[in-house]
């Protein structure tokens, strides 16, 4: 078992940054891309960024590609999100997962194990 733990969510106003932290524990021996995912209300859960084992590999959506940065550090088993020039409609649930690969993966039936999430708030 994999337990995925997310924090650094809150409140911040449109412009502000956060950087969010995902930390690994359990079965943590293989080698495995990372992601992140968030869920508003109402709406599906969809990509944001991942990162591939050796971190050397990133990809991100479309509507957070220039603002956000998705990186790990291995040594720590921790994945992070910094997140910058936050918009209101970056509001949602973010939720960190590990890939069955140790690839990039971007969608979500790509990955096995979820955190519980962490809330992010961005008011205008």
């Amino acid at each position: 078992q994999v337990q995925l733990v997310e924090s650094g969510g809150g409140l911040v106003q449109a412009g502000g940054s956060l950087r969010l932290s995902c930390a690994a524990s359990g079965r943590t021996s293989s080698s495995n891309g990372m992601g992140w995912f968030r869920q508003a209300p109402g709406a599906e859960r969809e990509f944001v960024a991942a990162i591939s084992w050796s971190g050397a590999s990133t990809s991100y959506a479309d509507s957070v590609k220039g603002r956000f940065t998705i990186s790990r550090d291995n040594s720590k088993n921790t994945v992070y999100l910094q997140m910058n020039s936050l918009k209101p409609e970056d509001t949602a649930i973010y939720y960190c997962a590990r890939a069955r690969t140790i690839v990039v993966a971007t969608a979500r039936n790509q990955y096995d194990y979820w955190g519980q999430g962490t809330q992010v708030t961005v008011s205008s």
